[in-house]
């Protein structure tokens, strides 16, 4: 992968499952679109998507990235956004196995690479009319579940993860045992020697607790920026800075 897909290429992932992380992707996709940025955004492994035909399609993760990105809902669009996607809502392996497919670690990460390196030969360079500065190409590639999830067989989303040397963007809920969930995360990526960016705490509904509690005793322990993210209010200056 050439330096440039590498200096503006974000993975995003998760402390646990259903705890925001397309809804933080897509609000960074908005907020980095509204600053004049260049943005692809992929989930390449999708559980739990209806048929693009079903009208339940427009509720999928995969269809609300696309429209973060301002794309329309085609066949075309939903196979450049999401080529694995599975039925069943579970884990990427479990859902392949009930469909009789099999899916490999070499080829999600070759996927991802071809898709990182076209798209920033495709737009080497983005003019910041504001500012008068070349802007290099985004690309964000959202995970499946948390952090360990299984993926195939043999892999997990740290696997992944791991094999695209990308920073990471970890996102967290804010529900009952989240801060551990969340510097359990943040210990694993680090000893595997993966960048974190930032940490989002995504606003979790009927917590006990506010997300600015969460969040607190998460950065006194992270050592990395924290911010968060209500649900209906968009992508945080302090983050977006980081991510730079």
């Amino acid at each position: 992968m050439n330096q440039i897909a590498r200096r503006r290429a974000l993975f995003i992932a998760g402390a646990g499952t259903e705890i925001g992380k397309t809804y933080v992707t897509a609000a960074l996709t908005r907020r980095l679109r509204d600053e004049g940025r260049s943005v692809l955004t992929l989930k390449p492994l999708a559980s739990g998507v209806p048929p693009i035909d079903n009208p339940a399609f427009a509720e999928s993760d995969t269809a609300i990235l696309l429209a973060a990105q301002g794309l329309p809902v085609t066949i075309e669009t939903v196979e450049a956004c999401s080529p694995w996607r599975f039925a069943a809502p579970l884990a990427p392996d479990q859902a392949a196995a009930r469909e009789g497919r099999r899916l490999q670690l070499d080829e999600l990460v070759a996927w991802c690479e071809r898709r990182l390196s076209s798209y920033s030969h495709s737009h080497p360079e983005v003019v910041d009319g504001s500012a008068g500065a070349l802007e290099e190409p985004t690309v964000l590639i959202e995970g499946v579940g948390g952090l360990m999830s299984p993926i195939t067989g043999d892999a997990t989303g740290l696997d992944w993860l791991r094999q695209l040397s990308l920073p990471a963007l970890l996102v967290s809920g804010s529900y009952l045992g989240a801060i551990s969930h969340a510097l359990t995360a943040i210990e694993t990526l680090r000893v595997h020697g993966v960048p974190i960016v930032g940490i989002v705490v995504s606003e979790s509904e009927g917590a006990p607790t506010p997300p600015e509690v969460v969040a607190d005793a998460i950065a006194r322990h992270a050592h990395a920026p924290v911010a968060i993210v209500r649900r209906g209010s968009a992508f945080p200056d302090t983050l977006l800075s980081a991510i730079g």
